[in-house]
């Protein structure tokens, strides 16, 4: 079987923001690429099928938030429902990562970086992704 190339593409889903990042193979950590809107009408399909266009990624990691003692809530039942839909669009290997507290941490980092509030803000969806991406390459999880 051929060997699948290309970066792995992190999501942090959220209820009005997904954030998106991507991990290449070349060795550099994750970066954060976008930040696209969701809500009532759902997620920005076209600006996923932009991003899924001009990265060619081989994989999609996805945030699982889960409770803190482990179990699943809302939140768990809607990112499970948006990964449904996004691999009907975007047939690619899916995997989960418990992200329990990447948003924490991606704040924590944009802190210490000196960002405004707002640029933090404007930022902290693609640092949580780029969390997820992270954890998921400390993990060591083969594809």
């Amino acid at each position: 079987m051929p060997e699948v190339s290309g970066p792995l593409l992190g999501i942090d889903f959220g209820e009005r923001r997904i954030g998106i990042a991507v991990l290449g193979e070349s060795g550099l950590p994750p970066q954060g690429v976008s930040t696209l809107r969701n809500g009532e009408a759902g997620p920005d399909w076209e600006g996923f099928a932009r991003i899924f266009q001009e990265w060619q990624p081989r994989a999609v990691v996805i945030g699982l938030p889960l409770n803190m003692d482990g179990s699943e809530g809302l939140m768990v039942r809607r990112v499970r429902n948006f990964a449904e839909r996004l691999q009907r669009r975007f047939p690619l290997p899916l995997h989960w990562v418990d992200e329990r507290l990447s948003s924490h941490s991606a704040e924590t980092m944009l802190k210490d970086q000196a960002f405004s509030v707002k640029k933090r803000a404007q930022l902290l969806d693609q640092a949580a992704a780029c969390e997820i991406l992270q954890t998921f390459q400390d993990l060591g999880v083969s594809e």
